[in-house]
Parts: C-alpha cells; structure tokens; sequence
C-alpha cells in the first residue's frame, strides 16, 4: 500500500459518522422490535407500510437496508429477550413500537438511536426530556394527547340506554402510563357525572372476568395486551352485553361498538422519515417528538343493535366511518 493509499484510508476513519452515514453503496441496519405478534393482522399492516415508506425514501430492503423484525405478541419477558438479540445484533438504528419495546431497548443501549411509533407520554416515562429537545438517543411519534381519554368516556354518554358506572380496561404491566389517562377520565367523569372504577387485566381469567362486572360500560386503554388479546376480550363485552369504547378501530372492524383513535400506520410513515434522517446523519437528540395530528372515530351500528342500544346523532354525525 502506497502513501497516498494511506492518507486515503486516513480522511476515511477522520470522517465523521454523519459522512459516512451518506456513502450510497454501505448497507445499513434497521432492528424493529414490535409488541405486536408476527401473525397479528394490524403488526403485518404496519410493517408493509413501514417498507413502503422507506423504500419510498431510497431504503430498500435487499438493496441497501437489512431489517432484523422481531415481535414480542404482547409477552414482556419475550419482549425484553428479543430486545436482547436486536442490541446483539449492533445494528445502525432501532426502531421502537409500543410502549415496552422502547423501555427494554432503551435499558440496552443509550448509544444506538432509536426511533418510536405509537407510544404514550413519552416525557412522564422518562424516554425523552421534553418533546421539543427529547435529548439522548431516543425520538420519535407518541399516540395520546391530553384530552382523548376524556373524550372516549363522552363518547359512552352518548349512548342510549343510559350509562353511568364505567369499567377502565387495561394491563398495568403493558400499560403505565395508564394512571396518566385514569386521571383525565376521573375528572371528566365528575363533570359527566359518570362512576368510573379500574378494572386491570393481565390474563385469560381476568378477561374472562369483565364479563361479571356489575357496570354499565367498558373504556378499554390504549394498552397492547389488549391489542394483543382483542378475541378474548371481544367475546367476554360480547357476553357482557354492554357497550364499550375503545382505542383502536381495529377493534371496531372486529365487532366492537365505538373506537376514538389515532391511525397508528400514518405514524408508521411518520417514522419512516425519522429513520432516513438518522442514517443520512441526523441525530435523535434534535429530532422534535411529534404528537398525533389525524384522528378518526368509528362505529359499529350493526354491534349497536345487537346490543340494544341507540348511538346519539350528534355522535353519528361526526363519525369518520360507520359501520352498518
């Protein structure tokens, strides 16, 4: 090797790692860890939508991307060990969807960066500073603002009959930030005049439990044990026989009654964009977290009547999609 072979190899290694993150002929690496399983019909949606994405911004899987997918099917210890096998990996940056998936990533590494999608509260969790300057290495898109929960029990005030005592549905180890939403709801439920009461969930059984409960009303968080068990629960509100609201439409199209949400694919486009900057060189500490800007509400008539109730024609009215 000559000198000025040498002195190439020099300015090479001197690069910084933004510069070298633009050479066009390098292969990257992307690890997604998802709390989704790998069968679940909405994960599959989301991951094809994250391919276009980023193929749509020069990213091609097989081309100059490699994507190591793992996905957890709501277990937090299968979730914690894939995260294991993803930092083992030592890929180029990481993407995070749900909750749990940045917790058990972010335990791992504070160098890698690593890029959410459909989490809540990001700041109270203590993944990020602030919105605005989120710091470390971690940024990303959150699914919740302020006044939804609120909004999801007005939307059970619309029904008829009446409903005035509220089961809150979650899993308190996939979802903590659930305290967060169980404020803002206990507060709009004096304003309503609604008794609301926690009703958290963590397997079969207490699922299977909901059904006894003398309420009038389930609000199901944002939370993807339940996400991941939807048959089950499903089923046991279909046995209950009253009406629920929750946070995804996917439980909608799936037979549940109301759903109030954000759309989680757009965030997964969202994403997309954030992953591309970073491996063109920008870093996740200046990237802003952004809040949701699309939401949807989807009913259910055909579940409405067989559950005998009467949705209000202020609530029809401002529905994005109404299933008959």
């Amino acid at each position: 090797m000559n000198r000025r072979e040498l002195l190439t190899l020099g300015m090479i290694a001197a690069l910084p790692a933004a510069a070298l993150a633009q050479q066009p002929n390098a292969t990257r690496r992307l690890g997604v860890l998802s709390v989704t399983a790998a069968d679940d019909a909405i994960g599959q949606t989301r991951s094809m939508v994250l391919v276009e994405a980023l193929a749509g911004l020069g990213w091609k899987e097989r081309d100059n991307l490699k994507i190591d997918w793992r996905s957890g099917g709501g277990d937090r210890v299968r979730i914690a060990q894939l995260a294991d096998e993803l930092i083992a990996l030592k890929p180029d940056i990481l993407l995070a969807v749900g909750t749990p998936s940045v917790e058990e990533l972010r335990r791992r590494t504070t160098t890698i960066p690593i890029v959410f999608a459909v989490v809540t509260d990001p700041v109270s969790q203590g993944f990020v500073e602030n919105l605005a300057h989120p710091g470390g290495n971690v940024t990303g898109f959150t699914d919740y603002d302020g006044p939804l929960a609120g909004k999801w029990l007005e939307m059970l005030t619309q029904v008829t009959p009446k409903v005035s005592h509220v089961a809150v549905v979650y899993n308190p180890a996939t979802a903590p930030f659930a305290p967060l939403m169980l404020r803002t709801i206990e507060d709009a439920a004096r304003t309503l005049h609604v008794t609301v009461e926690p009703a958290p969930v963590n397997d079969a059984v207490s699922i299977a439990a909901l059904a006894s409960r003398k309420v009038d009303g389930l609000l199901v968080l944002p939370d993807f044990f339940t996400m991941a068990n939807r048959g089950h629960l499903l089923a046991t509100i279909v046995k209950a026989r009253v009406p629920a609201v929750f946070w995804s439409r996917t439980f909608v199209d799936e037979g549940g009654l109301m759903s109030y949400s954000t759309d989680s694919t757009e965030q997964l486009r969202r994403a997309a964009s954030y992953v591309d900057r970073i491996l063109k060189g920008a870093q996740a500490a200046d990237l802003p977290v952004q809040n949701p800007t699309k939401f949807e509400l989807a009913v259910n008539l055909k579940t409405a009547k067989s559950l005998g109730v009467t949705l209000s024609p202020a609530l029809l009215a401002v529905a994005n999609d109404v299933i008959e």
